[in-house]
């Protein structure tokens, strides 16, 4: 059985402060694109997983495993399952291409091992594995909150064409965040705006209100990243902004065709990662 592993974009991120947990309190607003690893899900005796296309662990290290160890343990399924996942979205990207992986393996092994858990069910357990979890087992456009375990589906946007550029380095979130916070939480975005937006089905709205509280916490580390703004910018884009804790940053353009002729100016020189992808609506099994 293939499944898909789609990556997302922040439209907007916001801190809300710490939690006594230790976690971020977030409010922010994420999209599903097309942009996606491949899973491959057969029955085996014991968990495997085999990774191709990045230099990841394939043991407990992995989320992919972790996700399979994990509804193993808590369903008490007595077989195990056969991994390959083969990489497309960038790792350390803030892509969520880890989380993305969890919640496929969920998914696929949901149905391989006919286990019938709902929707809910397999989010709280993502929720165990990570934050951004739930929200790729839902996908389509909706609001997380908490620590991002919270997810609230919102109504789908058009397919919107994106460029996803990710310079040569990767970026803690840890320290993204210890950084932020250092700074007292003077960044903020407009979540609220957003939202308001959305439901008024106002697209420019929409684009107007995109924000990410850590970008300029990012940017302070790697001025690449406004260097990368301003090139999409400069190649039409609708909006510019950084993903989650960076450092790729992604263009909104009006459709796909806009989207791939600008990764075409903007990655011409081979020195970044580039990818043109399009909005996606809510996930189905597969």
């Amino acid at each position: 059985m293939l499944y898909r592993a789609h990556a997302k974009i922040n439209l907007v991120l916001d801190v809300a402060g710490t939690r006594p947990d230790g976690y971020h309190e977030l409010e922010t607003i994420m999209q599903t694109v097309t942009l996606c690893d491949l899973l491959e899900i057969t029955p085996a005796s014991e968990i495997e997983l085999h990774v191709t296309g990045a230099e990841l662990p394939a043991g407990p290290g992995n989320l992919a495993y972790q996700a399979a160890d994990l509804l193993r343990s808590r369903t008490g399924y007595p077989g195990g399952a056969r991994i390959k996942l083969l990489k497309r979205i960038p790792p350390a990207a803030g892509l969520a291409g880890g989380s993305a992986d969890a919640a496929a393996v969920l998914r696929g092994l949901n149905e391989v091992w006919d286990l019938g858990l709902p929707l809910d069910e397999l989010a709280s357990l993502g929720a165990v594995l990570g934050s951004d979890v739930p929200f790729c087992l839902h996908g389509g456009t909706a609001l997380a909150r908490g620590r991002g375990e919270i997810i609230t589906p919102l109504p789908d946007l058009p397919p919107l064409g994106v460029v996803l550029v990710k310079p040569s380095f990767g970026v803690s979130t840890a320290e993204i965040y210890r950084r932020y916070d250092a700074m007292g939480g003077a960044f903020r975005a407009d979540c609220r705006g957003m939202l308001a937006a959305l439901d008024r089905g106002d697209l420019g709205g929409v684009l107007a209100c995109m924000g990410n509280a850590l970008e300029p916490v990012t940017m302070s580390l790697f001025p690449e990243i406004g260097a990368i703004k301003n090139l999409l910018a400069a190649a039409g884009a609708r909006g510019v902004l950084m993903s989650g804790s960076g450092p790729t940053v992604f263009g909104i353009f009006s459709n796909y065709a806009e989207a791939e002729r600008a990764a075409g100016v903007v990655g011409g020189d081979g020195e970044l990662w580039v990818a043109a992808t399009v909005f996606c609506g809510r996930l189905t099994a597969r």
